[in-house]
């Protein structure tokens, strides 16, 4: 009987959830229309500029003094030839060069890089034609998965410029921060030996 009595007191259509919804939709309608009236966009605090050459092209860019150069190319600049592979710079898989050197650029901060020059794997043909090392391993199967490719073939270049590609052993030393997980040993080191002809 208490109950049929509690039903008849409360106003027809009425109930604690319709209220709850109703008080959702007002704030939520509020948050939105906050949101709505200041879409300006605020620039972040803290930011550094910082004003590089990537793939002969001048970028100027505002970035977070913690951001990894292998974020800012993904991330930032749409460049996601450069993998993101272990992110504590031990599998080589993010190697780009910076003026000419190969580093691993989950390990590198992008607010370092003010005037300098940047080439990734997308930097490396020239007018529609890959580069001589792109084609060896392509010749040789250096690749497998080819999910480490791009930062072989960055370190490979190196190797060959460095002068560390003149014997097997040679290459498999310099070449040790590289991992591939398909095991394509033996025709990257194929490959690094054929292109290394061209390259010199």
């Amino acid at each position: 009987m208490a109950s049929q009595s509690r039903k008849k007191r409360r106003p027809h259509g009425f109930s604690r959830r319709t209220f709850i919804g109703g008080t959702g939709a007002v704030v939520a309608g509020t948050v939105v229309a906050g949101e709505s009236a200041s879409a300006a966009p605020v620039r972040p605090e803290g930011l550094v500029t910082v004003r590089a050459s990537i793939n002969g092209l001048t970028q100027q860019l505002e970035v977070d003094p913690r951001a990894t150069l292998l974020d800012t190319l993904r991330e930032e600049l749409d460049l996601t030839g450069t993998k993101k592979g272990c992110d504590r710079g031990q599998c080589g898989a993010c190697t780009v060069h910076v003026d000419g050197r190969r580093v691993v650029s989950c390990l590198t901060l992008t607010a370092t890089l003010d005037g300098k020059k940047v080439t990734t794997i997308e930097g490396l043909a020239r007018d529609g034609e890959l580069h001589p090392m792109q084609k060896a391993f392509v010749a040789h199967d250096g690749f497998q998965c080819g999910f480490c490719t791009p930062g072989q073939i960055m370190s490979a270049v190196a190797c060959v410029e460095e002068g560390h590609a003149d014997s097997d052993d040679d290459i498999r030393e310099h070449m040790s921060g590289n991992i591939c997980r398909c095991s394509a040993y033996p025709g990257i080191r194929a490959a690094i030996t054929d292109a290394r002809k061209e390259m010199r």
